[in-house]
C-alpha cells in the first residue's frame, strides 16, 4: 500500500564550527508535508509564483518554465510573495534550528554528518508526530510518509537510513521518540530540486527561517518571510514551539522566551 503523506526536506546554513572563518551560526533543516492525494495541486504554486515574478521582468530576463525557484536568488519582495503563497497552501511545515554557537560540546558534532544526522532525528520524530496527529478516516494509504531529501553530495544517504534503523531498533535506550510505523527508512529518497517542486518549497521554508536568525554581514536578521509561514507550522495541542518549530540547544529556546529571538511573534 502506498504512503498517505509525502514530505520534502531541505536545509540552510552549514555544519561548520569555524565561525571566524565563515561558518554560519545557525543550521536549519526544514520539511514541507502534504497528503499525497493533494500534492499535484499543492505544488502548482511554484509555477504560479514563477509566472507572477516573470510578469514583472523583461522578456529576456524571465525564468524558463520549470526552472527551479531558488529562494536565495529572489529579491526581497519576491521572497515575501513566495513565502506568503506557501503560507496559504494546503501543507504543513516543520523546522529544526540549531544555534551551533550555543552548543556546550561542539566537538561531539564535528565528525562528518554527525550534526546532520542529529538534526534529521529531531525532524523525523516531529514528522511522525504530525502524521499521527492528523490521520483521517478518509485518508488513502497506510498512514506512513515518503520523505524526499534535497540531494547533497557530501551525505551518505545509506548511512542515514542505517542510522534511523539503529534508532528504531534501540528506541528505548536512545530515547528515540518517533511514533512507530510511520517513518520507514526504505521510503527515504534523494533528488535534486529540479526533479520535484516540493523540494523548492522546502528550500523556501528553510531559507526563510535561516534569514530570521542568521545575521547578515551588516548584523541584521530578516524575519518577514518566516512570519508568513508561521501559521502553517505543525502544532500539537495548539503548541508550535518544540513541535512545528524546534530550537536547539535549550539555551536557544530560553533566548526566544526572553524575546531575543522571534520577538513579537506570540
Amino acid at each position: 500500500m502506498s504512503s498517505t503523506y509525502i514530505g520534502y526536506v531541505d536545509e540552510s546554513g552549514d555544519e561548520g564550527f569555524s565561525f571566524q572563518s565563515g561558518s554560519s551560526r545557525w543550521f536549519v533543516l526544514s520539511s514541507v508535508i502534504m497528503r499525497k492525494s493533494e500534492e499535484s495541486e499543492t505544488v502548482k504554486l511554484v509555477d504560479m509564483v514563477r509566472g507572477r515574478i516573470n510578469e514583472e521582468r523583461q522578456p529576456n530576463h524571465r525564468m524558463p518554465p520549470r526552472k527551479p525557484l531558488h529562494f536565495r536568488d529572489l529579491k526581497h519582495e519576491q521572497r515575501k510573495y513566495f513565502a506568503s503563497e506557501i503560507g496559504e497552501a494546503s501543507l504543513r511545515i516543520i523546522v529544526v534550528m540549531i544555534d551551533k554557537s550555543r552548543l556546550t560540546s561542539p566537538e561531539n558534532f564535528q565528525n562528518e554528518n554527525r550534526l546532520y544526522h542529529y538534526v534529521t532525528r529531531l525532524l523525523v520524530e516531529r514528522i511522525s508526530w504530525y502524521c499521527r496527529d492528523n490521520k483521517r478516516l478518509t485518508d488513502a494509504g497506510d498512514g506512513k510518509i515518503d520523505i524526499v531529501f534535497s540531494n547533497r553530495a557530501s551525505l551518505d544517504y545509506d548511512a542515514m537510513k542505517q542510522y534511523l534503523n539503529y534508532l528504531e531498533a534501540n528506541r528505548v535506550a536512545l530515547a528515540y521518540h518517533a511514533t512507530p510505523n510511520i517513518i520507514d527508512p526504505n521510503r527515504i529518497s534523494t533528488l535534486t530540486s529540479g526533479k520535484r517542486m516540493g523540494l523548492q518549497l522546502a528550500d523556501a521554508v528553510a531559507s526563510s527561517f535561516y534569514y530570521a536568525v542568521e545575521p547578515s554581514i551588516y548584523g541584521f536578521t530578516e524575519d518577514s518571510y518566516a512570519k508568513y509561514l508561521y501559521k502553517t507550522a505543525y502544532r500539537h495541542k495548539e503548541q508550535v514551539w518544540g513541535y512545528g518549530i524546534k530550537l536547539m540547544p535549550g539555551e536557544a529556546e530560553e533566548a526566544r522566551k526572553r524575546g531575543e529571538l522571534f520577538a513579537g511573534w506570540e
